[in-house]
């Protein structure tokens, strides 16, 4: 079918459009889909650059309403329309032509489109027919497909039902044995406050405090290879840092030696985590053993009433 509009005629007839009424783009494409009777709608990119190209030579002008450009002709538009009044009549005649070619065009397509559908639905029923009185094994061979497929599925499901109890069995055992750990780590913290508050008791507060904190280096050592998976035993301890001598680490300035025996402390607990690494229990049970050390030796230091 030939195009709607032949080479210029659409700026022709956008020129009878704005003759008609002002009007914006999209005002400008609805009409024309209400003059083709739906049959034909201009697109945006087709009216739009028509419309520029009509603005500047000087044919139309526009203003801006509410945002949009409304498209009006100048008195040089309405000259050159005035001009085209037979080739304007010839367009108008070509319209109603091409609307009763479109509509043929559509009627043609939708009646092939309904002999094909036809035409497939008569192939559809001769190839059941053929499937049930031939193709038996077919059949069978898909039920046992879907038979397969399901025995498949369940098994699949089985399995990940498997895991996920193991997974939760896992998980109370960890759950377990980081409460066992805790209530060790609580036992040496209480049993290295005695051995502590001994000595502060027999006037060896400086010594006391190194022994504490010697302690508890050593419990954060065990800690640590617990984690890697090695188990440290009572029979056979770490060896304690070298700061533990209290004669290497005592001056005449007691609150200067305490700093310095912090800083020691400090350094040895984050070389073992930077060598060893830390896990979320080790971070949490740390964490109350320097917290339980800080207050005990917080209070050793207070003033006494």
């Amino acid at each position: 079918m030939p195009p709607v509009f032949a080479h210029g005629r659409l700026r022709l007839y956008l020129l009878k459009l704005l003759d008609e009424s002002p009007r914006h783009g999209y005002e400008i494409i609805r009409l024309l889909e209400e003059r083709f009777q739906g049959l034909y709608a201009p697109s945006a990119g087709t009216v739009y650059p028509r419309l520029a190209k009509l603005e500047a030579e000087g044919l139309v002008t526009h203003s801006t309403e509410g945002g949009r450009k409304v498209y009006s002709l100048t008195p040089t538009g309405r000259a050159e329309l005035a001009d085209r009044q037979g080739e304007l009549a010839e367009l108008e005649l070509d319209i109603r032509e091409s609307v009763s070619a479109l509509a043929a065009d559509i009627r043609e397509d939708v009646s092939g489109a309904a002999g094909d559908l036809r035409r497939e639905m008569r192939e559809a029923a001769r190839r059941t027919r053929a499937t049930t009185t031939d193709g038996g094994d077919a059949w069978q061979q898909a039920k046992g497909d879907f038979r397969h497929a399901m025995e498949e599925w369940k098994e699949q499901a089985r399995r990940a039902k498997e895991e996920s109890r193991r997974a939760r069995q896992d998980a109370q055992q960890a759950r377990r044995q980081a409460k066992q750990t805790q209530d060790h780590v609580r036992e040496e913290a209480r049993r290295i406050a005695e051995r502590v508050q001994e000595r502060v008791r027999g006037g060896d507060w400086p010594t006391g405090i190194v022994d504490g904190i010697t302690s508890l280096t050593q419990e954060l050592g065990n800690l640590a290879n617990a984690g890697n998976g090695s188990r440290a035993t009572p029979a056979s301890p770490p060896p304690a840092p070298e700061w533990a001598d209290a004669a290497d680490t005592l001056s005449k300035d007691p609150a200067r030696d305490l700093d310095r025996l912090l800083d020691r402390f400090r350094d040895d607990i984050r070389d073992a985590a930077r060598d060893h690494g830390v896990t979320p229990a080790q971070l949490a049970q740390s964490r109350e053993i320097l917290a339980d050390a800080a207050s005990r030796v917080t209070a050793l230091l207070a003033p006494r009433g």
